[in-house]
């Protein structure tokens, strides 16, 4: 059976909901389904993490573990970042793909493990790590993530403290040699690291 949102092919049997929301002052609405990450609400964390991005206009940005999309649709349409959503689950990656025509928005959306059909380089990657498929994973997240960026790139993950976000400080700095709390809201931190302008 798989059933969990970082699986590849979920095999649940569908059910779509339409979510209405309000992300960066502005309304969106997205379709949700079984086997996708959070699909009955935009989680508290995606939402602390998106009001803490602030990018310019033309900034390249990795949404990587999109799930459905809120957070590079979003993204995209409000601050008008060109963006990339890649996730393991070809559902999401559907589901992304479906919302961001719903809401008239450009974006490029594709499957991926990870990095593994990823090339480029971005401004920005940002990241709401699928924490229940372990450690090991949330840390390659963050270990490759320095080969995507731009010079003075960053990367932005939302974790909550009791799920590891110590050791997720700690392989950040690390890799990246800073890293920062850039926001906290009921045990979910913000962290952001910036990759030296000389890599």
């Amino acid at each position: 059976m798989a059933n969990m949102y970082y699986d590849e092919n979920p095999d649940s049997a569908h059910d779509i909901h339409e979510l209405k929301v309000t992300l960066l002052d502005k309304p969106f609405v997205f379709l949700t389904d079984s086997g996708v990450f959070s699909k009955k609400m935009i989680d508290f964390g995606s939402q602390v993490l998106l009001k803490s991005l602030h990018f310019k206009e033309g900034d390249s940005l990795l949404d990587l573990g999109c799930g459905y999309g809120p957070l590079g649709i979003s993204l995209a349409k409000v601050q008008q970042v060109e963006a990339t959503l890649v996730d393991i689950n070809n559902r999401a990656v559907d589901l992304a793909l479906k919302n961001a025509a719903k809401n008239q928005v450009e974006v490029n959306v594709f499957q991926s493990n990870i990095y593994e059909n990823v090339s480029g380089y971005f401004d920005h990657v940002i990241s709401n790590p699928p924490i229940r498929a372990g450690k090991k994973v949330v840390h390659e997240i963050i270990e490759k993530s320095i080969e995507f960026l731009h010079p003075k790139g960053d990367l932005t993950i939302v974790i909550q403290k009791k799920q590891g976000a110590p050791s997720a400080i700690e392989k950040m700095n690390a890799i990246f040699g800073n890293v920062d709390i850039i926001a906290k809201d009921k045990g979910y931190y913000i962290l952001r690291s910036v990759k030296d302008e000389n890599s």
